[in-house]
C-alpha cells in the first residue's frame, strides 16, 4: 500500500504552513489545499486521512464531509478548529469523523488521531480491496452460471433449480461447479457470505 498522506485543508495560510511543518519534522507527508473545492479539484488523491478547519469560505467543513460521506470517500476526517462547538462536534462525530479537535492543537495529541485515522483508513481500504474482488470473481460468471448462482443462495436444492430453470440437475451440478471454482470457495457458506457481502440477497 502507497504511503499515507495528511491532507491538510485549511484557509489560514500561515497555520496551514505552521503545522504542516510540524507534521513533516514528525515525519508525515501533508499536502495543503486552502479551500474543500480546492480539495475537491485534486485529481491523484493519495490514501491517509484529513486534517479539515470547520470554518472556511465557500464549502465549509461539515458541508466536504457531507460531500465525502455521498461519495462514499473512505478517508478519515480530523476536524480542527478554533471556533468549534459541542454541537458541531457531535454531528461531525455521528457522521464519522475520528476526531474533533480544537486549536491550538497538541502536537502530541494531534499526531495520535492521525494515527489513529491512518489505521483505520487501512483497514476501510482493506475492506473496500476485498469487497472490489468479490464483486469482480461475481462478474465473472456466465449468466447462466449467475441464475444458479442466485438460487443456490436462496437455499434451494439442485432438482429445484433445474426444475426452475429447465435443466438437468447434472447441469445444475456442472455450473454450481463452475461458480465454486470461479468464486474460490469451498462451500454454499461461503456462497451466501458472499452475497451477503455484495448485498446480493433479497
Amino acid at each position: 500500500m502507497q504511503e499515507a498522506v495528511v491532507h491538510f485543508i485549511d484557509d489560514d495560510d500561515s497555520l496551514r504552513t505552521a503545522v504542516s511543518r510540524l507534521l513533516g519534522a514528525a515525519g508525515y507527508t501533508v499536502r495543503q489545499y486552502a479551500s474543500g473545492d480546492d480539495f475537491l479539484r485534486e485529481q491523484d488523491l493519495a490514501g491517509g486521512c484529513i486534517l479539515l478547519d470547520i470554518g472556511m469560505p465557500g464549502l465549509s467543513g461539515v458541508q466536504l464531509q457531507e460531500h465525502l460521506n455521498a461519495r462514499n470517500s473512505i478517508l478519515p476526517i480530523i476536524f480542527m478548529t478554533g471556533q468549534g462547538d459541542i454541537a458541531t462536534s457531535v454531528r461531525t462525530i455521528k457522521a464519522g469523523a475520528e476526531d474533533f479537535l480544537c486549536k491550538p492543537v497538541d502536537q502530541a495529541q494531534l499526531c495520535a488521531a492521525i494515527e489513529r485515522a491512518f489505521e483505520r483508513y487501512r483497514s476501510s481500504a482493506r475492506d473496500h480491496s476485498a469487497h472490489q474482488a468479490l464483486a469482480a470473481r461475481v462478474a465473472r460468471l456466465s449468466p447462466r452460471e449467475r441464475q444458479v448462482f442466485d438460487l443456490v443462495i436462496t437455499g434451494l436444492l439442485n432438482k429445484q433449480i433445474a426444475d426452475r430453470l429447465g435443466m438437468t440437475e447434472r447441469t445444475v451440478k456442472a455450473h454450481r461447479a463452475a461458480i465454486v471454482e470461479k468464486m474460490q470457495m469451498r462451500s454454499v457458506a461461503e456462497l451466501v457470505a458472499a452475497a451477503s457481502e455484495l448485498r446480493l440477497l433479497g
